[in-house]
């Protein structure tokens, strides 16, 4: 996966890992990120994920489930735990199929 820098010069590989911080992402890129993300987890046979969008006023966690309820690839996805990030992450079950 490639993340632009902010001059959008070379794109900067991301190593694909079963967690997704979204903090370093503009919010206008976020859909195709999701994308992206979730087609390379699932060529990798990652079918777990948890996604960081911070806790904060709750719009970036609000974006991203909207993009979630959407997206063909997404199973079910549920608030994680305290222990993995409490309602500052989401855990995304992918499709197998």
């Amino acid at each position: 996966m490639e993340e632009k820098t902010d001059n959008d010069e070379l794109p900067i590989i991301l190593p694909i890992e079963d967690v997704l911080d979204l903090h370093t992402f503009r919010p206008k890129e976020i859909p195709d990120l999701l994308d992206d993300y979730f087609s390379a987890c699932i060529g990798l046979k990652i079918f777990s994920v948890r996604i960081i969008h911070g806790k904060g006023k709750g719009i970036l966690k609000k974006r991203v489930h909207d993009i979630l309820k959407k997206n063909a690839m997404v199973e079910s996805f549920k608030n994680a735990p305290a222990e993995a990030g409490s309602w500052g992450a989401t855990l995304v079950e992918l499709k197998r199929d």
